[in-house]
């Protein structure tokens, strides 16, 4: 009948009904065709997660530097107005460090969240 006897258990050929599950190549292509463009996938998503972070970055020092040559190189004349034109400077780098390096913790905490989180499900 269809009796398993306990050295079955141990035999990884004997089935329930003592039939081997057919091997069918497509099916287990597709399956690994799915993985890999899943893993492609996220691989790409986290780079671009990535890529945004340090975007931000360069956006700070790129206006950084605008600010110094907007408002410093251009006001070097008198003592009183490269004192303002520090002051203004310091004040409008700060207010933009303030800004942009809370939105890239943001951003961070917020891909870490999403991205890495989300992925274990």
């Amino acid at each position: 009948g269809g009796d398993l006897e306990p050295e079955d258990l141990f035999d990884d050929h004997a089935g329930v009904h003592g039939e081997e599950e057919e091997f069918d190549f497509s099916e287990e292509m597709v399956h690994q065709i799915i993985h890999t463009i899943e893993f492609v996938l996220g691989c790409v998503s986290n780079t671009a997660s990535y890529l945004r972070l340090w975007a931000l970055s360069l956006a700070h020092a790129q206006l950084s530097t605008v600010f110094w040559e907007k408002v410093m190189v251009d006001n070097l004349g008198s003592p009183v107005g490269t004192v303002i034109a520090f002051t203004i400077w310091v004040c409008c780098t700060f207010a933009v460090l303030m800004v942009m390096e809370s939105l890239s913790a943001f951003l961070h905490a917020l891909r870490l969240h999403w991205v890495e989180f989300q992925n274990k499900f």
